[in-house]
């Protein structure tokens, strides 16, 4: 909010022309396919919310809770990237904005004037960067714990610790394997890994809620999609377009990914 306020002063309107450069001559690389590209690759910076979901056991009120908590922060962070995206792009001309901090590249660009906000938004980075990395560290836990309950993946991800009452078991394996990724992946390459299986996930939801709103119809339930198939239907098509935008290599390693569950599902669940 801070960047987006005191950087809206130095924006030029010369360096939103184009607002959508011409594609380049490559499939992905600015024009339409290159937005449609860089809402999959950066998919995985709104993977967080579904987090949320994970944590419907720990609510009081889970249906009434849960949905204002996902639509009230997922509107406010769409709100802010949007408002971040167009300050950036206009305080510099987006050819620029290669680096690995553009944010403070910009801030660099103009002068004297924001030097004092650099320290700021470095420091809200790191914290910023903190607080993902903690959410989904509390989520996907959960899923382990999920899972296991339902016999897909060993009891030892289903132990509670007798003290905190928390799934101690996949709170370490989530831990020492996001350490390790994180270490050893370059994030170009996770990102897009991240972003491709999330796709792939919400896609499978959105037939099953088809699936079993007709095959299932008795089944009770505390959360209703509305507008069935509408809905569905929509996310569907939503996410495999994203997903058909990611270069060939990310379906690759998501193929190997998905046999190697497969292979899980199968032989043990």
């Amino acid at each position: 909010v801070v960047f987006v306020f005191a950087g809206s002063f130095f924006i030029d309107g010369d360096n939103w022309t184009p607002f959508v450069p011409d594609n380049a001559g490559e499939f992905g690389r600015f024009g339409a396919s290159g937005i449609l590209r860089a809402a999959g690759v950066l998919f995985f910076a709104f993977i967080g919310f579904d987090s949320v979901c994970t944590l419907a056991q720990e609510t009081r009120n889970p249906q009434r809770d849960i949905p204002i908590g996902i639509l009230t922060s997922l509107s406010i962070s769409t709100v802010l990237y949007m408002a971040t995206g167009l300050v950036l792009t206009g305080m510099v001309p987006y050819l620029e904005l290669k680096g690995p901090a553009p944010v403070a590249y910009a801030i660099d660009q103009a002068g004297e004037t924001l030097a004092w906000l650099a320290p700021i938004i470095k420091v809200g980075a790191l914290i910023g960067l903190s607080s993902v990395i903690l959410t989904y560290l509390l989520g996907q836990p959960r899923v382990l714990l999920a899972m296991a309950q339902d016999g897909l993946l060993p009891p030892f991800f289903s132990s509670i610790h007798h003290k905190y009452g928390t799934p101690w078991n996949g709170c370490i394996v989530t831990s020492v394997s996001a350490m390790l990724l994180a270490g050893l992946v370059p994030m170009s390459v996770l990102g897009a890994m991240v972003s491709i299986g999330t796709l792939l996930a919400f896609t499978i939801v959105c037939i099953s809620v088809i699936v079993l709103r007709h095959t299932r119809p008795d089944i009770a339930r505390h959360f209703r999609t509305p507008w069935v198939p509408v809905v569905p239907l929509l996310g569907c098509l939503t996410c495999i377009a994203q997903m058909a935008s990611l270069p060939a290599s990310t379906w690759l390693r998501l193929a190997i990914w998905l046999g190697i569950g497969l292979v899980i599902y199968f032989t043990y669940s």
